[in-house]
C-alpha cells in the first residue's frame, strides 16, 4: 500500500513529521542546510535572542548517563545556554536558508526578556527573513532565570499569557509555545498558551536534573572548574515522562497541534507520540548521539509501522490511543465487570455441560428401554 509521510500542521506542510529540535543540531545555517539535504521534514533552529553578548557558554557542558550493563547512553544532561552567535548572523542565515530551501519548513526558536518591546522586536526581525513559524522558548530549565527567560516564564501561566499575547500581536506565521516539564500539571501552562492564541504546543523541553557525582573527585557533573549547576536532562530515559505529558495536554485540548519531544530515537518512538496526539515529532539528543543520518532509519521505521497496521496517512492514527486512558476507579470497575462476565460464562458453560449430560443419559435410557421391549 502507498504510504504518505507528509503532513500539514498549522498551514505548514512537512515532507515528513521528523523535525530536528532546537539545540546543537541547528546551531547555524550550514548544519541546517545539511539536515534538509538528508531528508529531515523540518528544522527548529537553536534558540536566539537579540543580545547574544550576555550568553556565556562553558566547557564542558554535557554529561551522559550510561546503562549499568552496557555502554549505551540512556540519559543526557546539558548546561548549554541559547545561541551565542550574534543576532545579525542569524538573520543572514535564516534569510539565505529560505532562499535556498523555499519548500522546507524552517521554524525559528526565540527567547527574550519578559518585556513586550523585546519580544515584539525579535518577532518582527526574524519574521522578515521568511521563516515558516516560531517556537517560543518558554522552557529552558537552566541559565538566565534572573532575566525572566525560559522556564522562569513557562512555569508561570500569567507570564505565558503575556508573552504569547505579545508575539501574536505582530506574528503573521504560526506560533508554537514550547512547554517545560518542570511543573506539577502540564495542562495548566499549555492552556495558558493556547488561550493567549498559540497555534500549537511543543513539548517537552528538558527536565531539570543533576545527572550524577564523579565518585573520584566527589564533584557534580558536568564539572566546570570544580563546580556545576543543575541542567536539562534528555535522551531515551525521559520518553515515558514526555509521553505522559503529551497525552495529558492532547486529552485536555482535543485537536490541538502538538510537536512531541523527548527521547525519540526510532520510528516506533515517534509513532507512540503520534498515537498520543502529536502531529510532528522533534529529535535532538538522538541526532547528537547517532548523527543526522538517523533520519533514514526513522522514516523507514515509521513506514513499516504504518504498513503493519494498514495506515496510509499520519492523520489516520494520530491520537488513536488516547481513548484508552481513563481513571483508576474506572479500571477497577472494568476489571470487576470482566471478572463477573467470566464467572457468568463459566457458570453458563457448566450448566450447558450438565444439561448435555442429562440429555445424553436420557438418550441412553431411552435406547435401553427400546432394547428391553424388543
Amino acid at each position: 500500500m502507498a504510504i504518505d509521510l507528509s503532513i500539514t500542521v498549522n498551514g505548514m506542510k512537512f515532507d515528513n513529521p521528523f523535525v530536528l529540535g532546537s539545540g546543537p543540531p541547528g546551531t547555524n545555517g550550514k548544519v541546517i542546510a545539511r539536515s534538509y539535504d538528508l531528508g529531515w521534514g523540518g528544522m527548529v533552529c537553536k534558540t536566539m535572542s537579540l543580545d547574544a553578548s550576555k550568553v556565556i557558554n562553558t566547557a564542558p557542558r554535557y554529561a551522559k548517563l550510561r546503562a549499568r550493563s552496557a555502554d549505551e547512553v540512556i540519559g543526557f544532561e546539558n548546561i548549554e545556554l541559547i545561541s551565542d552567535r550574534p543576532f545579525e548572523d542569524w538573520i543572514d542565515d535564516l534569510t539565505q536558508l529560505k532562499k535556498q530551501y523555499p519548500n522546507k519548513i524552517l521554524i525559528a526558536s526565540i527567547m527574550e526578556e519578559c518585556r513586550k518591546e523585546a519580544w515584539q522586536e525579535i518577532t518582527r526581525a526574524v519574521q522578515a527573513t521568511g521563516v515558516d513559524g516560531f517556537e517560543l522558548n518558554l522552557s529552558c530549565p537552566h541559565g538566565m532565570p534572573e532575566r525572566k527567560m525560559g522556564m522562569a516564564v513557562g512555569e508561570n501561566p500569567d507570564l505565558i499569557s503575556e508573552v504569547v499575547g505579545w508575539v501574536k500581536e505582530v506574528a503573521t506565521v504560526p506560533v508554537w509555545a514550547k512547554m517545560t516539564p518542570n511543573v506539577g500539571n502540564p495542562v495548566v501552562p499549555a492552556h495558558a498558551a493556547l488561550s493567549a492564541g498559540a497555534d500549537g504546543i511543543a513539548m517537552i523541553n528538558t527536565i531539570l536534573s543533576v545527572i550524577g557525582i564523579d565518585m573520584k573527585t566527589l564533584r557534580p557533573m558536568p564539572t566546570v572548574e570544580g563546580h556545576s549547576v543543575p541542567g536539562g536532562y534528555s535522551g531515551q530515559a525521559v520518553r515515558p515522562i514526555a509521553l505522559r505529558q503529551v497525552m495529558e495536554v492532547a486529552r485536555a485540548h482535543p485537536g490541538v497541534e502538538i510537536s512531541g519531544i523527548g527521547g525519540i530515537e526510532t520510528g516506533h518512538d515517534a509513532a507512540q507520540f503520534m498515537l498520543l496526539g502529536a502531529s510532528t515529532v522533534q529529535v535532538c539528543t538522538g541526532a547528537m548521539l547517532r548523527g543526522y543520518e538517523i533520519i533514514t532509519e526513522l522514516k523507514a521505521d515509521l513506514e513499516k509501522f504504518m504498513v503493519d497496521h494498514k495506515f496510509g496517512h499520519l492523520r489516520e492514527f494520530i491520537g488513536k490511543s488516547l481513548p484508552y486512558f481513563t481513571t483508576h476507579h474506572d479500571l477497577g470497575e472494568r476489571q470487576r465487570l470482566a471478572r463477573e462476565a467470566k464467572e457468568q460464562a463459566r457458570a453458563t458453560s457448566k450448566g450447558a455441560r450438565a444439561l448435555d449430560a442429562q440429555t445424553w443419559q436420557g438418550d441412553i435410557a431411552a435406547e435401553s428401554s427400546k432394547l428391553v421391549t424388543n
